[in-house]
């Protein structure tokens, strides 16, 4: 009997966090083969070329898919959807998977999806189900309407699927694969782990304490990027007893505004307490997290990963309201008094008790096993 050919498509260097580990699953699996097609952001330098990480680990991609315009801005982000749809339909008509694996809710996400619907290839949904702020609640939703199995990552984003009319038997909660980083890597931190690193700023002393700083544009307040951004960078200023580190961001639309105000402030205050770094390996990246003193910025993986460690949190503006999180993040608006206050109190109190809101660490094993007995089908309808 032959295996069933499982392509997972990984476009941004979150996105290859999220499911390292069920690419490891799915290699590993006497019923399965895996495919691996990375693209878009995955490949370029200024993003941290994550690809790199990705084929050290052991996966060697069938297809490398250059498909961002650049530019950054709304416009060249749905033209990056639109080229995306066109070479992923190349690539999955070449490769002939079985059965496609896309995650969450961005626009790379958005293309795999309606590139594997429209080619009759049933396609597997990881986090559907979940509420946000910025644009990616929609994508999300649209995603899932497109979707033939899902994998949502807690019980409310579950109960959520089947009250969009998707079929119960269909929806698998085993927890969020990101997860399994965290049970299954040695997380300790030194300088000796991190010298490969480099980065730009003043010389970093991993064994002293830090802040983790992560944030990406806001598509659905595009234009404003470079005066949010400011606003957070300027509120670490001030806690200048603390070391801070500053991760590029993400891809999305406005990425240019956000980078030109990191690159403005990094230029004016050159000796101050900061340390800039393009991309960690999915298990340094959750060594960083779970050493920081406090995490502070926009990304998921502060409510994910983060409530899972227990480590404290500052989740600035909208871009996750209304996603679950734990009691380890606290939010605050695009106000630097407010945030350096939120910021000072949330390294006060120290840790928090872990919580599993996102799964125990299991996930890429059982959603492997459940791609290799999955009934696929080409018909779909709602569910009620």
């Amino acid at each position: 009997m032959s295996k069933r050919k499982v392509c997972v498509v990984v476009a941004s260097r979150a996105n290859y966090g999220r499911v390292k580990y069920l690419m490891k699953a799915i290699q590993e699996h006497d019923d399965l083969e895996l495919q691996v097609i990375v693209g878009a952001s995955l490949l370029l330098y200024r993003f941290g070329k994550a690809v790199d990480i990705l084929e050290k680990d052991g996966f060697k991609p069938d297809r490398k898919i250059f498909y961002i315009v650049e530019g950054e801005t709304l416009t060249t982000q749905a033209k990056s959807t639109g080229l995306g749809i066109v070479e992923l339909s190349t690539a999955f008509e070449d490769l002939k998977p079985d059965i496609v694996v896309t995650v969450a809710d961005r626009f790379e996400t958005m293309a795999t999806a309606i590139a594997a619907t429209y080619l009759n290839i049933p396609l597997a949904h990881i986090q559907g189900g979940e509420i946000s702020g910025n644009i990616d609640e929609r994508v999300r939703h649209a995603i899932t309407k497109l979707a033939d199995i899902h994998f949502p990552s807690t019980e409310k984003s579950k109960e959520r699927l089947i009250k969009m009319g998707e079929p119960p038997e269909a929806i698998f909660n085993y927890g969020c694969p990101a997860m399994d980083i965290l049970k299954h890597e040695e997380l300790s931190i030194n300088n000796d782990i991190m010298a490969k690193y480099g980065g730009t700023g003043i010389p970093f002393d991993w064994s002293e304490p830090y802040i983790l700083m992560v944030q990406h544009p806001v598509t659905t307040s595009y234009g404003q990027g470079l005066a949010q951004i400011s606003e957070t960078l300027y509120a670490l200023l001030k806690l200048n007893s603390v070391q801070k580190i500053v991760l590029w961001p993400n891809v999305d639309a406005g990425t240019d505004d956000v980078s030109k105000g990191i690159r403005v402030f990094r230029e004016r205050h050159m000796g101050e307490a900061f340390h800039y770094f393009r991309n960690f390996s999915p298990e340094d990246y959750a060594r960083v997290l779970n050493n920081s003193a406090c995490a502070v910025g926009n990304s998921s993986s502060f409510l994910r990963e983060g409530s899972s460690l227990g480590v404290p949190a500052v989740i600035i503006g909208d871009r996750q309201e209304g996603r679950e999180q734990g009691q380890n993040a606290i939010l605050a608006n695009y106000d630097r008094n407010e945030i350096y206050e939120v910021v000072k109190n949330q390294i006060r109190k120290g840790r928090y008790k872990p919580e599993t809101i996102f799964g125990d660490g299991d996930a890429g094993r059982k959603i492997a096993d459940k791609l290799a007995g999955f009934s696929l089908t080409r018909k779909k309808r709602l569910s009620y």
